[in-house]
């Protein structure tokens, strides 16, 4: 697990985003498909979550913050919230940089389906204990 500052410029300074689907829309056109595979990973590891936009980012919520995704002009988050999930799955980090409670990657190296898959139903179980 790698920690490095990257750029917080966001792609959608300015645009008033409404919903997930606008939020990708606007993205740059090569994280397209790199943020929807996120997106549908994050859905099927929680179905029951809801959907909406958060601090101007997707947001997932399920018995309270679930995750959160954001693109920005060198790279991806995803945002687990909480900082114990980073070190639970260290391992399987190493090939990312993380800060706080942030994982960022790239369209080049996105994150593992199953280790969002992993990383999501922690944080329902995290959720659930409160």
């Amino acid at each position: 697990m790698k920690k490095k500052e990257k750029s917080k410029e966001k792609i959608n300074k300015g645009v008033k985003i409404n919903t997930v689907d606008e939020y990708v829309a606007v993205a740059p056109q090569k994280e397209h498909q790199v943020l929807e595979e996120l997106r549908q990973t994050i859905k099927a590891a929680a179905p029951e979550a809801e959907e909406t936009i958060s601090y101007r980012i997707p947001t997932y919520k399920y018995k309270g913050p679930l995750v959160h995704f954001a693109t920005f002009k060198d790279h991806n988050s995803f945002i687990v919230i909480n900082k114990s999930v980073l070190e639970t799955f260290q391992k399987e980090l190493e090939d990312y940089t993380t800060s706080g409670t942030t994982i960022h990657f790239s369209s080049e190296n996105p994150l593992p389906e199953e280790l969002v898959k992993k990383i999501v139903k922690e944080r329902m179980k995290q959720n659930e204990k409160k």
